[in-house]
């Protein structure tokens, strides 16, 4: 596996050139060197319903965020509530991260797409994002967050930053012994990971894809 990592290293430098992707990777390389508790997929997989539940209570925060009550939050909205809870990031991260998440590209990020920024503040600044958590009086969220990282901790096998198709498919089928179609389970899992098709998945597309998988997408903020 290692051969064919080496080759995308050029690849993964193309696609991947931004300074908040540059300081993502750098953050979980620096998580993966403490190793993680999650022994197989399918301890991931039961951890849906726990997850699940977290992400809906980001809904208080969402409509905290949400100003103006149209189920969106613009880029003013968001840096408003950054001041109000004195996060430490510069106008420019701030915008960096809003960009990022906002996938539609229709300056308004809609609820799975928050949930991946909170995620991603939480991976780039924990200290803050805990003392933030504390003052919107919002249970689990931090736990939510660290199971998530530990998550993606555990597909990245060479602990690069970045999980490829081959660590996708280590990951599935050295836990489901006997199992045939776990291949085909893992293949599809990265394909709905890996969205401009380069073979190498960051954490914020794992975070998009996850949230499809417990079932939080981006018309959540229309289910009442």
């Amino acid at each position: 596996m290692g051969a064919v990592l080496g080759r995308q290293d050029t690849q993964k430098r193309s696609f991947h050139g931004s300074k908040l992707e540059a300081k993502m990777v750098d953050a979980m390389q620096q998580r993966a060197s403490h190793g993680t508790s999650l022994k197989s997929f399918d301890g991931i997989v039961m951890k849906f319903p726990r997850i699940d539940e977290s992400f809906r209570k980001c809904k208080t925060i969402f409509e905290q965020f949400d100003e103006d009550s149209n189920g969106e939050i613009d880029k003013e909205e968001l840096k408003h509530c950054f001041q109000k809870l004195e996060i430490s990031f510069t106008e420019e991260e701030i915008s960096d991260l809003f960009e990022a998440c906002d996938i539609n590209e229709d300056m308004g990020m809609k609820f799975n797409e928050f949930i991946v920024f909170l995620c991603l503040v939480y991976l780039l600044n924990e200290p803050a994002v805990s003392e933030a958590k504390i003052k919107m009086g919002l249970g689990n969220l931090e736990a939510t967050f660290e199971t998530l990282v530990d998550a993606f901790v555990f597909l990245d096998k060479n602990k690069d930053g970045y999980v490829s198709k081959d660590e996708m498919i280590q990951a599935i089928t050295e836990t489901t012994t006997g199992e045939r179609s776990s291949g085909r389970i893992a293949m599809k899992r990265f394909e709905e990971m890996d969205w401009d098709k380069n073979g190498m998945v960051t954490f914020k597309e794992f975070l998009f894809a996850f949230t499809r998988w417990v079932g939080i997408d981006e018309n959540e903020d229309d289910d009442e």
